[in-house]
Formats: C-alpha cells, structure tokens, sequence
C-alpha cells in the first residue's frame, strides 16, 4: 500500500490473485468508448458504478413504479429500491462463486435506467406508440441512457461506462454469445428479486390471500419450513420470514447449480464464458420449473389485478395522451430534447423524453396539457 491507500494497481493485483480466473476482471476491462485516464484508487467497474449512481436517471427511479403505482403506498417497492435489492443479490451471488462484485452490482444498478413511468404498463403503450418507428424496449433504452441521453461530462455524451457493462445490459441481444457471469448474475439476480418481491408487495397490498399463496409451491416450501424454525409465527412478521426464505432458498440453488455448471464446462477465462453455447448461471431444473409457475401465477393473481390494472390503464391513457402531444406539438419537449430531433427523429425524441419522466411528472404535464390541477390528475390515480 502506498502512504497507507490502495492504489488502482494493487486493486486490480488483488482481483487477479483472489478472483476465480473466469472471472471478468477490471484490469482486462476492454476499456471505454472515448478514452479516458485511468483512476488512481478506483478500478475501471468501481467508476461505473459511482457514475450509475450519480446519474440522473438513477436518481429518478425512485419515483418510477415498480408494480404498484408509486405514491400509493409508503412502503411498496419503486424502481430504484427494487435495482439496489438487485444489486445485493449480485453481490452475494458474485462475490460466494469469487466472481467481480463491482461489475455484477454495476450492472444491476443501471439495468432498469431505461424504464418508463408506470412499470410494464407503460412500456407496453410505449411500445405500441413506437410500433412503425423502431419500437421501444427498456433494456435497450437502458443503454441509451448510458451511452447517449445523460449529459453529465463535456467531452462525450451519456457516461462512458467499459465495454462490459454495456455488453452485460444488452439483455436480449446474444449475437455473440453470452455475457461474462457477473451480466448472468445480474440478469438471474432481477428474477429473484422481482418473484419475491412482487409477492411482498402484494401480501402488504391486500390483493392475494392465504388461500391463494397456498396454490404456488414456492411460497408453500418456505411457509413450511418457516413455521418448522418459528412455529408461533403469525402475521405481519410470518409473510416477511418467507419471503426472506423463498429468497435465501433462490440465491442458494443458483449458487449451488452454476458452481457445478461452470466447473462441468471447464472455462478459464471470461472470454471463454462468452463462448458457451448457454448461460452458465442458472436455476436447478426443479426451481426452474417452480419458478415458471410462479411467475404465471404472479401475472394471474397481481399483475392483471383489478386494483392493479385498472389504475395502470388510466395511467397508461395519460403518457398516450402526453405522446400524442407532444408529436404534434414539439416545442413542449424544451430545447435540449427538441436538438435531437434532426438526428433521432420526432418519434424517438419523444419517445426518450417519455421514457425517462417520473410518475409524477408524466401526471403533471398531462394535467398542464388537458389545462387541469395536477392534484386532480394525481387523484383519479389512487385506489
């Protein structure tokens, strides 16, 4: 160490020495977009993150919805909390199978920057508004958030994240094979996140009973050894010790199966990780399957809600209303958004600019554009 501080070098000797050699490390980073000096006591995945977490659309992620409209309960998960609970799932899965947990927790905290107010509801109008004009999918626009729309340094535009965790963003674009494990670990680890979650917020929400939980395997494995370790449990502690066991549960078998998957392929090296013909981190074949019906149940019993859908489609009537304003109208996007039109194109600028709003302002401007209080826009939301 040096004057009692860790230098960069000695960052990246450590990772060599310590990391498992499939592992991506930072000093073999492919580097950047637009050259930069390296840091002297950060690795090249630690300035990733920090720039993640200083951008502007993360910050905004805490008024985005997640799947119950954000305002609507203090307690409810947001997008923002829900990518920093994915971020720790990363780093424990990362760090047990001595993988590179700052690029795992990179890629996690940035894999939901491109999605639009109002959850998948949103995206789902979004993309039918982009239909004949390129269509919209939120890991891409991840990426243009990190590559194009933040403007945070004057000498590129978006943040000049590394190679790999742009390459681990690009969730449904294999056309080179597979990412390194730490972008698997961060893709797995959003599953978990979202199964388990979702499931808390609905039990606090009031829309699925104990009789509906009991029909899904999952929930009925922990319940059981739940009340097995604590047999006086009652509600409202008992539904959050099985959520944090459906969890620990998830987060063990994915370590336990990719350990034997990666060893069984022999890789040495992250660019043979990218050579494989499947992802090397995975779910057992029996929680693969429970988690399959888990998920269906997940869209039967709270995602097509009534008290959730309802609310989603008045939501989603407003950003097609502010979309179709703004096509007609441009000069409401401002003058940073309206410069890009010549290069993007009308329809993606808008689309960029919608993407990237809050709840909350998507309700705002729609209540300047119909000329009413945003109070009364707000209120026809709640439940």
């Amino acid at each position: 160490m040096k004057d009692g501080w860790k230098t960069r070098d000695e960052m990246e000797a450590t990772e060599r020495a310590t990391l498992a050699p499939f592992a991506q490390k930072s000093g073999d980073s492919r580097g950047r977009k637009y050259p930069e000096q390296s840091h002297g006591y950060r690795t090249e995945f630690q300035r990733d993150r920090a720039r993640i977490i200083h951008s502007r659309a993360f910050r905004r992620l805490e008024y985005k919805t997640q799947v119950f409209l954000n305002g609507t309960g203090d307690h409810l998960r947001t997008r923002l909390t829900h990518s920093i609970e994915v971020a720790s799932i990363s780093r424990t899965i990362a760090r047990a199978l001595s993988l590179n947990e700052d690029l795992a927790e990179a890629i996690a905290l940035a894999h939901d920057l491109g999605h639009t107010p109002f959850g998948h509801s949103g995206e789902e109008i979004l993309a039918e508004c982009m239909r004949d004009h390129g269509g919209f999918e939120h890991n891409r626009q991840s990426l243009r958030v990190v590559e194009l729309l933040e403007n945070a340094y004057p000498d590129f535009p978006g943040l000049n994240l590394t190679f790999e965790v742009r390459e681990g963003l690009k969730k449904h674009e294999r056309k080179d094979g597979f990412p390194p494990l730490e972008a698997q670990i961060a893709d797995l680890a959003d599953e978990i996140t979202y199964y388990s979650h979702d499931l808390d917020d609905a039990v606090d929400f009031e829309i699925l009973s104990a009789a509906q939980l009991e029909e899904n395997e999952v929930w009925k494995r922990s319940q059981r050894d739940v009340l097995a370790r604590y047999p006086d449990a009652r509600e409202p502690e008992l539904h959050k010790l099985i959520i944090r066991d459906i969890i620990d549960v998830q987060v063990q078998d994915v370590v336990t199966t990719s350990a034997r998957s990666i060893l069984d392929a022999g890789v040495q090296s992250a660019d043979e990780v990218r050579r494989q013909p499947a992802s090397l981190i995975r779910y057992s074949d029996e929680l693969l399957e429970a988690n399959r019906a888990l998920r269906r149940f997940l869209y039967q019993n709270v995602y097509y809600h009534p008290r959730v859908a309802e609310v989603n489609e008045r939501a989603c009537e407003m950003l097609r209303k502010v979309f179709e304003t703004y096509l007609v109208d441009p000069e409401r996007l401002g003058e940073a958004a309206a410069k890009r039109i010549e290069k993007e194109g009308l329809h993606r600028t808008v689309c960029d600019y919608i993407a990237g709003m809050t709840d909350r302002y998507l309700m705002e401007e729609y209540a300047r554009i119909r000329g009413l209080q945003p109070l009364a826009a707000a209120s026809g939301m709640r439940t």
